[in-house]
Parts: C-alpha cells; sequence; structure tokens
C-alpha cells in the first residue's frame, strides 16, 4: 500500500507538467462540466475555494457564476474550515497563501446546495487525498449536500488509502470526465 506522503510527491511531480495554457483550458473544460450537472443547475448556494496555481484554476468559476449564485468561501480558523460570503471587494491572504473571503459568516451550513472541493489525488472510488491537514474532512462531517471534487486527470490513481472519517465525493470532474 502507497503511504499518503509518497503519493502527495508524485502528484506533485506530476502536475509540473502541466502547462499554463493546460492549466487554463482543463480548468474550464472542468467548469463546463460542473455547470451540465442536474445538481449545479438546480444550486442557489455554492461553497468553493480560491484556487492555489497548482490546482484547478476557480477564477472563471468565481467571475462566471457570482451573478446567478450565492457563492461561499472557507476560510481557514484554528483547525478548521469556517464559511463566508464570497464578495470579491472583501478578500485577503489567509493561512498557507490562501485567498479567503472576509464576507459575513456562514454558520447554518444546511444552506449550502454544492460544495467543490479540491484535493491532491482522487481515486476512481471517488476517494479524496487532501494536503493532511483534515479540514475538508472536518468540514464534510458537518454537511449533507452534492460533494463535487475537481482535479486534473493525473491526480487520478486507481486506489487511495482510506480512514474511517474519510468523505467519499459524489463526482470527480476531470478535464476528460466524470467519475
Amino acid at each position: 500500500m502507497c503511504k499518503k506522503s509518497d503519493i502527495r510527491m508524485s502528484i506533485k511531480d506530476l502536475k509540473k507538467n502541466i502547462t499554463a495554457e493546460e492549466r487554463t483550458r482543463f480548468s474550464e473544460q472542468i467548469r463546463c462540466r460542473i455547470e451540465q450537472l442536474p445538481e449545479f443547475k438546480q444550486a442557489k448556494t455554492i461553497l468553493l475555494y480560491h484556487s492555489l496555481p497548482d490546482e484547478v484554476d476557480t477564477s472563471s468559476f468565481l467571475r462566471l457564476w457570482k451573478e446567478d449564485k450565492r457563492l461561499l468561501l472557507p476560510a481557514v480558523k484554528g483547525d478548521n474550515l469556517i464559511i463566508r460570503n464570497y464578495h470579491p471587494e472583501k478578500l485577503k491572504t489567509g493561512r498557507y497563501g490562501i485567498i479567503e473571503s472576509q464576507g459575513d459568516r456562514i454558520t447554518d451550513l444546511s444552506v449550502i446546495d454544492m460544495i467543490i472541493i479540491p484535493g491532491v489525488a482522487f481515486d476512481k472510488k471517488r476517494n479524496r487525498l487532501g494536503r493532511g491537514k483534515g479540514y475538508y474532512d472536518r468540514l464534510l462531517s458537518q454537511v449533507e449536500t452534492c460533494k463535487i471534487g475537481i482535479c486534473y486527470d493525473c491526480q487520478i490513481t486507481d486506489f487511495l488509502p482510506v480512514e474511517k472519517h474519510d468523505i467519499p465525493m459524489d463526482y470527480i470532474i476531470t478535464e476528460s470526465g466524470i467519475i
């Protein structure tokens, strides 16, 4: 069985081969696939994330969806993620260099219709491997909504080590398909 740390290193190396042009194109393909889902069309409130440079670029998601959807972003507070309304004019760089919203805090997580989640790797059973701090694991244990992991094809593996607290995704979307 592969160790999580080995998988993280391997995927990091694979992502280095993605050019800036491919990253833009792949991210747009992923956004278009999300927009075709019935769950997306029905969703009024979506929690997504402001991407880091090595992740699927969500800047167009935020720009295009803010007119028709209520968008939320996570912010790191202690060992947990808190959820805030997305306002493009109320952003700041938080812990780990992640851009976070300074909008109003959301305490009723039942308003979230869909969560779009980054990951270091995903497997074909829709399991997710994060960066290792457990922020999303703790958040996902508190919500029951459509969970979509997004990543590049090179981040899909046949198998990931899974622990009892890990919550699988409902969908994983890459530039070439939906799992």
